[in-house]
Order: C-alpha cells, then structure tokens, then sequence
C-alpha cells in the first residue's frame, strides 16, 4: 500500500504527521518520566509516610492502636505502602513493629538500630511537622537509601517509619524501560493503523485529484462516487460532478455556438462565391437567347421579309428561346433555393413506379423522335420517403440527360436496387460514349458541360446535374454516375418506406 500511494504527498505527509506525532508524544513521555519520576515517586512516598503517620496518631490517641485486633490493619498498611515501622516508649522498649510480637527480639532489634543508627552518612529534610520530621537518608552500612519519618504520637510514644529509597529508584526504572517497550510497540501499531486510516483519508483526494486532472483535459466522463458515511470530501465530489456536468453542458453550448457561426460564416463566403458565380455563368448563357431574341426581333422591325412563313419562323425562335431562358431562370432559383436551405423538403410516403410511369409517358413523343428503346419492367410497388416533386424532378433530369445523349443502340434503361442503410437506387441506364474521368467530379458543378455543342443543340442549361446534387443534399443520400459496359449510369438513393 505504502509502493502504491509513494507518489502521493498528501498520503505521505498525513502518515508521517501520524507517526511522528505517537513516536513524539511517546518519546516526550519517557524523558518526563525518566526525569521527574523519581521526583514525584519521592513525593508521593513523603505524603504516604504522613498520612500513615496520622493515621496511626489517630489510633494511637482513640487507644486502639495496640489492642489485637488492629494488628490486622497495621500489618496491611505496612505491606500495601512497603514500609517499616516501629513504636517505641520513651524507656525504649518496643510497642507496636513491623517485624510482629512473635518474632525475635533480634529482629527488632535489628530494625531499631537500623532506623536509629547513629553512623548514618547523610541526610536531607523533606518535610517537617509539629510532631514530624521526613529525611531522606544514606545508609553505609546497608548500602542504601530510606525515607524515614520520626515523630512523636499523642500518647508520649516515638514512632519511626522507613521505606527504601531504592525500590523507588527501580520501580522509576522498570517503568521507564516498560514505557520504552510499549512505545516501540505503540509506534509499530500506530504506523500500520496509520497506513490503513491514511488510505481512508486520502483515496477520495486522490480520486478528486484524478478527475480534476480529467477535467482539464476536458474529460468529463469521470464522476466521484460518494461513500456510504459522507463527510466534507465526499460533499466536494458531488459538488465537483455537478461542476463537471455544467461545464460539459457549457463546452457543448460553445461548440454548438462555434459550430453555426462556422456554418453562418461558410454560408456567406459560399453565397458570395456563388453570387459571383451566378452572375458570371447566367451572363454567359443568357448571352447566346438575349442575343438570337435581339436579332430576331430587329429583323422583324426592320421588315427583313415581309413571307408569313418567315415571319412565323422569326417568332418560333424568339419564343423558343424565351421559354429555353424562362425555364433556366426558374431551375436556377429553385436550385439555389435548395443549396440555401430556403426551400422546405416535405418527406412523404409514396410509390415510385407511378412517378416513373408518368415520366416516361410525358418523353414518350421526345423518346420516339430521337428513337430510343426504354426498358422499365418493374410493375409492384416500390415505396420511399422523400419530396415526391423534388424527386420526380431529378428523375426527369436524368431521363432527359440520358434522352439527349443515348447513342448507338439508343437505349435506356430505368432500373431498381437496394442501397447501404436500408435505401433504394434508381438507376438510369443510356448506352453511349463513356464520360472522360476528368470530368466526372464537375459534373455536379453548375453550368459545367462536357459536350457545350451537343447540350447547346438541345438546349441544355448545364444546371440539371446541379439540381439533382441539391436535391439528395436535402435528403441526406447519394446521387453518383458510373462508366459502365456500352454506355453511362447515373444514380441516386432513397429512404425505403
């Protein structure tokens, strides 16, 4: 756990802080009581030697501190605080001690002469009474140092209490060393105990650090998942998930803001290009009629032949022309109308036989006049979702593309397939001469032409490819023309209803 989190600051600095908060506390703890211990084991010693000494003033004064059954009690007192006592008349004879009335006189004399030696080396007052004096003495005969209190009870008796100053000594030791022992220990413990808490601690800052890191890349997939018993980190997940879905919602909102100001932008530069365009070409193909209806017109004014038939042949033209002009302008207005968006499609449910039917019906007296063969055998039902007019339109555009180009075995062949996403293609067929492959790109370009004096003789515009682009444009589907084996195919695809 520790190799897995090495990386983490805030993980390495919270279990250190731990550690060396219990290695420091336990360290400041054992120099107190290696320091002072003995100081206040000395103390507290001093204030147990007095209260035992008032306590057997107490029952020296009420005059039961010798009767029987108070030896129990003074036995207790003696081994409970580890202390040696004896009461003396003043003809030193010996009333109450420690060592019991049943032992030998050398035992208490022994106690005596250790209490009362005169050879004692050194001592030192601690407290003192009216009726008390506590010393602290050097003993060389028995190499040691006692605590001793002397006084004098209400009854006219010397009591003497001793305890040994070196038990305080090794009892001050023994504590040092078990608090040295038990703080290595606590140390080891508080250091696993440490790594387990730490991890607790630390695992959502660092799940929070991952995902704001996350987010400046603009990852917003990442979310905090908040923990059972939530505290203040868990509250700043959340707060940082509502955050992240705000600034996604936003970033979106710009990109979409961006996205049609690019598309705004486009439009324009494209309607300018086109503007130019426009002008550019329906100058030059309005040039060719202005110019036949002008000389036509002047003819007649100025009375060039006076033949009816002549005459009559002069407003065939200009009327021809005119029409040829009225219904460029028109396809020209739909087309841009189309490529502007300004033009709604209608999407409707519709059979497409019918409409092919129709179509062929309307070129039937164009198809026998150039002498085309058609073939179009599908009779069941074949249903789409598209602009019925749009796409009756564009049909009609390949028809008369394909009328006007068919050559050799003149034929024309209208046929039906499926297409990629569930579509429909509407194929039309016309043997020929192939497209040169460098043409084929413009194709769908306005005005473009690949033949002019083949689409001048019949009078082609140049814009029906055009508007066939536009119109699937509007369908979101495909229109495209292939080299095929004795001829061209052109093509596009529908949504199958």
């Amino acid at each position: 756990m520790i190799l897995k989190n090495k990386n983490s600051r805030v993980y390495n600095q919270i279990l250190a802080t731990i550690v060396l908060t219990v290695a420091g506390t336990i360290g400041i703890c054992w120099l107190l009581n290696s320091r002072f211990l003995g100081f206040f084991y000395m103390d507290h010693k001093t204030t147990v030697i007095k209260n035992v000494f008032n306590t057997l003033n107490e029952a020296a004064d009420k005059e039961y501190l010798y009767k029987k059954w108070y030896r129990s009690t003074f036995e207790e007192i003696c081994v409970n605080d580890n202390l040696s006592i004896l009461v003396m008349a003043p003809d030193r004879t010996t009333q109450l001690s420690s060592a019991g009335e049943n032992s030998s006189d050398s035992m208490r004399i022994s106690l005596m002469e250790s209490i009362l030696r005169s050879d004692i080396s050194e001592h030192a007052i601690l407290d003192s009474g009216s009726n008390y004096l506590v010393e602290r003495q050097k003993d060389r005969n028995m190499n040691g140092e006692f605590l001793v209190l002397t006084g004098n009870l209400d009854d006219g008796n010397t009591i003497m209490i001793r305890t040994a100053v070196n038990s305080i000594k090794d009892s001050a030791d023994v504590s040092n060393k078990f608090l040295l022992i038990a703080g290595l220990i606590s140390i080891i413990i508080s250091f696993f105990i440490a790594i387990v808490l730490t991890s607790r601690i630390t695992k959502p800052v660092m799940e929070l650090t991952d995902i704001s890191r996350k987010m400046t890349g603009l990852d917003f997939n990442a979310r905090y998942k908040p923990r059972k018993h939530s505290n203040e980190i868990d509250d700043l997940g959340v707060h940082m998930n509502k955050m992240a879905d705000k600034l996604e919602e936003t970033i979106k909102e710009l990109k979409q803001a961006n996205t049609d100001l690019q598309h705004d932008i486009d439009i324009r530069e494209k309607s300018e290009s086109m503007r130019k365009d426009f002008l550019s070409n329906v100058s030059h193909e309005l040039k060719t009629p202005i110019a036949l209806i002008q000389g036509y017109a002047e003819g007649l004014e100025d009375g060039v032949s006076s033949n009816p038939d002549d005459m009559k042949y002069y407003c065939d033209v200009i009327m021809d022309e005119a029409k040829k002009m009225n219904h460029m302008v028109h396809q020209m207005l739909d087309l841009n109308q189309l490529e502007f968006g300004q033009k709604n499609v209608e999407m409707d449910h519709f059979d497409l036989v019918p409409i092919i039917d129709g179509l062929l019906r309307n070129s039937q007296i164009l198809i026998d006049q150039n002498g085309i063969a058609v073939e179009f055998n599908i009779k069941g039902p074949v249903n789409v979702w598209a602009d019925e007019f749009f796409t009756e339109q564009a049909i009609n555009n390949y028809l008369t593309n394909a009328i006007h180009y068919a050559m050799y075995d003149k034929k024309i062949i209208i046929y039906i397939t499926g297409a990629e996403n569930n579509g429909v293609r509407v194929n039309v067929f016309n043997t020929g001469d192939h497209i040169p492959d460098e043409s084929i790109p413009h194709l769908w370009e306005k005005f473009y032409k690949v033949d002019k004096a083949r689409t001048r003789e019949y009078g082609g515009s140049g814009i029906g490819l055009s508007f066939v682009k536009a119109v699937m444009d509007s369908f979101h589907r495909k229109c495209g023309v292939e080299n095929v084996p004795g001829g061209v195919n052109f093509w596009l695809e529908l949504d199958k209803g």
